[in-house]
């Protein structure tokens, strides 16, 4: 008899405890995200790159596109659009890029590297893959492709 009603709540239990766990996910990408982040920058002010992890991003984009409309770089980053402009203004007040009204739009302004932001690029390439590697430390190749797997999956579970 105590069979049966200890049955109902196993199977409750083994549910909350798979909530449980997969609840704490979310936590962890953004907790493991933001110490990259965090690390990175840290790493940025020692080693006295002048630039944070944010404007890295759009100057690497910028270099490996040629330039890109301000818009479709604020979508590859996931940036919005105000928070975007003052990342441009300031690699424009450090002369590494510029920005032109776009010569076929005109509601939208084209962005670039300058000579300047192209040479700082490629000094700093070499040096943030040495701080993208720390992450990896003690991880195989393995790891790396199961864990991309991983996150491709849940990303693609939650595109619209």
């Amino acid at each position: 008899m105590e069979k049966v009603y200890l049955f109902p709540f196993i199977v409750l239990l083994i549910i909350r405890m798979n909530e449980e766990r997969y609840n704490s996910y979310s936590f962890l990408l953004d907790r493991t995200a933001r110490r990259v982040k965090q690390y990175a920058q840290q790493k940025f002010k020692e080693l006295r790159l002048n630039v944070t992890v944010d404007q890295w991003l759009v100057l690497k984009h910028l270099y490996e596109n040629e330039g890109m409309k301000q818009n479709e770089l604020a979508e590859l980053l996931f940036k919005d659009n105000p928070t975007l402009t003052r990342i441009i203004d300031l690699l424009c007040d450090k002369g590494l890029t510029v920005r032109n009204q776009h010569p076929s739009d005109r509601r939208s302004y084209h962005v670039a590297l300058t000579k300047e932001g192209k040479r700082k690029v490629e000094q700093m390439k070499p040096k943030i893959q040495k701080i993208r590697l720390k992450a990896w430390e003690g991880l195989s190749k393995d790891d790396f492709l199961q864990f991309k797997k991983v996150l491709d999956t849940i990303y693609n579970n939650l595109e619209t």
